[in-house]
């Protein structure tokens, strides 16, 4: 504990530069640096158990990015994207939990009944799970899926600094019908979504458009749904969001780390305007097309 608690020490006296990329993003907010503050708080007892790996990085290191948003918004797919956009791990803890859900692990089981009745994990498994992850040490990361409660930010918080927080929006009839229709393939893995939405524009409000994602035919018969992606359990999924993940996006915002996007439509119209919103230039639109 003592260890630990050195090392928030050190944190508040001396933070870790950020890369060019992250500056010049942040520095699009309106609000750009918080104060450190609590650095002779007693580190919290999860992290004293389950210490997520700190990385002393170089003086030009890359982003620390999360992306946060409800299930389905699409957090994956964008977090991938400016992942080999920017070369740093995409790290997504939905990855890592199908991934010990997967395994004759101790915690397959406990995880199976979890998933399939729409809770939140808890953030021992979440931390043990991450923490396993990071042990090699990364140079920059793209969080996805994690912090998703007030406790699990504060942990991160006490162990690296986040340059800026993503929050992907999505109308909730959209994010039902996405989920929806995802689909996997048996054999490839692929991802798809057979799910077409149109919501028409009404009231001064606008339109939205999302083609479906569809599989190429040597896997349209090898399609299959995940377990937990039926109405009863997406609507789990959405409520618990709004409960318990939502407040997140004031912790963040209170620190001037918040970055709102609200998806216009499918990929095609929503990536050059999230790298707009980024602040990434024309050369990394280019490199990023897909």
């Amino acid at each position: 504990m003592a260890v630990l608690t050195r090392l928030w020490r050190a944190r508040a006296r001396a933070s870790t530069p950020i890369s060019s990329v992250a500056a010049s993003t942040i520095r699009t907010l309106s609000s750009c640096s918080v104060a450190n503050s609590g650095a002779d708080l007693e580190a919290p007892s999860l992290l004293a158990q389950n210490p997520l790996p700190l990385r002393h990085g170089p003086k030009d290191r890359n982003v620390q990015w999360v992306f946060l948003g409800c299930p389905g918004v699409g957090k994956g797919t964008y977090a991938s994207r400016l992942s080999h956009l920017l070369r740093v791990p995409h790290i997504a803890t939905g990855d890592l939990v199908r991934e010990e859900l997967s395994s004759s692990g101790p915690l397959a089981s406990q995880l199976a009944e979890i998933v399939n009745q729409g809770k939140l994990v808890s953030d021992e498994i979440i931390i043990n799970l991450l923490s396993k992850r990071l042990e090699g040490g990364e140079s920059g990361f793209i969080l996805d899926g994690f912090p998703r409660t007030i406790r699990q930010a504060e942990i991160l918080e006490g162990v690296t600094d986040i340059d800026l927080v993503v929050n992907l929006k999505l109308r909730e009839e959209a994010l039902l019908a996405k989920c929806l229709g995802r689909r996997t393939c048996s054999e490839c893995g692929g991802n798809y979504n057979i799910a077409c939405i149109d919501i028409k524009g009404e009231n001064g409000s606008p339109g939205l458009y999302m083609a479906p994602l569809l599989p190429p035919p040597h896997c349209e018969s090898k399609l299959i749904t995940r377990a937990d992606d039926t109405e009863e359990v997406v609507k789990e999924r959405l409520r618990i969001y709004h409960d318990v993940t939502q407040p997140l996006e004031e912790f963040y915002r209170s620190r001037g780390k918040l970055l709102e996007f609200d998806l216009p439509g499918g990929i095609p119209e929503s990536w050059p305007k999230l790298l707009q919103a980024l602040n990434l230039d024309h050369n990394d639109k280019q490199s990023a097309a897909a």
